[in-house]
């Protein structure tokens, strides 16, 4: 898939901002530990790709009514959904120089569909983005990232353009107003993933 950046800037995708907080110290200091034996920045995204998909889980799976809205939140509740989960990755590898955006998919479920969150990083070394999804494995559905072959693309969801589903080919460098507002103006998420996630960007 061709993408496009929101921004034309490559900086745009190495900023702290409100919701992509990276400078705030919970980062900063989870950032230091975490790739503390990393030698490359292949291995340090691995690691925060690893960490976001295994040990913050996604709010839903574990039935929570919490809602997180940006990075450090999702570090400090230690949990959080596709779009907050996004928001730190992104956190934790631009604390590195990693140039690291977030991207969409929209997806069916019984009787509607749903924006998904995901991100891509910017692997200098081939002159591309790749997408990572760091939601957290369902069932027979399994993400990686592989060092070895890092331009090799394992996402959660494959889409089915049958369905209308959509792989979004913008990269953004802060998260889409229809991710946020969501989660700002609600308090219970299980009723957020029951009933209110956007449908389109």
């Amino acid at each position: 898939m061709k993408y496009q950046l929101e921004q034309g800037e490559m900086q745009a995708y190495l900023a702290s901002s409100h919701y992509v907080d990276w400078q705030n110290p919970l980062i900063i200091q989870k950032a230091e530990a975490l790739f503390a034996h990393c030698s490359n920045d292949l291995e340090k995204i691995r690691k925060a790709f690893l960490f976001v998909r295994d040990e913050i889980p996604h709010s839903g799976d574990i039935n929570s009514h919490k809602i997180t809205h940006t990075a450090s939140e999702a570090l400090a509740e230690g949990e959080g959904v596709c779009y907050v989960k996004s928001l730190l990755l992104a956190a934790l590898l631009r604390s590195q120089g990693i140039a690291t955006g977030m991207c969409y998919q929209r997806l069916a479920r019984a009787n509607d569909h749903i924006i998904h969150g995901l991100n891509a990083v910017y692997l200098p070394e081939l002159q591309k983005w790749v997408r990572l999804d760091a939601r957290g494995n369902l069932p027979g559905k399994a993400a990686e990232f592989y060092v070895e072959e890092p331009d090799r693309e394992q996402l959660v969801f494959a889409v089915r353009p049958e369905l209308d589903e959509v792989d979004y080919p913008t990269i953004y460098a802060e998260p889409p107003l229809a991710t946020t507002k969501v989660l700002e103006e609600n308090e219970d998420c299980a009723e957020v993933l029951k009933n209110k996630l956007p449908e389109r960007l």
